[in-house]
């Protein structure tokens, strides 16, 4: 499980890279014209702080491979598919519907980091 959470970490940041550049250069005129480059550069700027969040909880894994911290990853992972992915689809497809999708990605996130949170929490030693 580690290695599969560090390389979605690492995916999904390599993509939020690619994602911003291609909307900041190739997009940038559409997404203005359209009123929607703020909610791309959200699903950007999500997407790449939990790709971190995601690299974050893979590295504990290390030191605490319960499934406290398996959820963390996987939750992180579907907020990202969700929350980006609905505001991406959002930006391209211009269904405004796919907003009430967005939620459900944000509720994955603090899920995620409360897992995440649990499983530091539950560590044995100093502290």
């Amino acid at each position: 499980m580690q290695k599969f959470i560090l390389g979605a970490g690492a995916i999904m940041a390599m993509l939020a890279v690619i994602l911003g550049a291609f909307g900041a250069h190739a997009l940038e005129s559409y997404l203005v014209e359209n009123n929607r480059l703020e909610t791309y550069k959200t699903a950007v700027n999500y997407q790449f702080y939990h790709a971190l969040g995601l690299l974050a909880v893979g590295l504990f894994y290390t030191y605490r491979p319960v499934s406290l911290t398996e959820w963390a990853g996987l939750a992180l992972l579907g907020g990202i598919v969700i929350f980006s992915g609905s505001l991406y689809a959002l930006c391209f497809t211009g269904i405004r519907m796919l907003g009430a999708i967005t939620p459900i990605g944000g509720v994955l996130f603090i899920v995620g980091w409360f897992c995440f949170f649990l499983s530091i929490w539950n560590m044995k030693g100093d502290g």
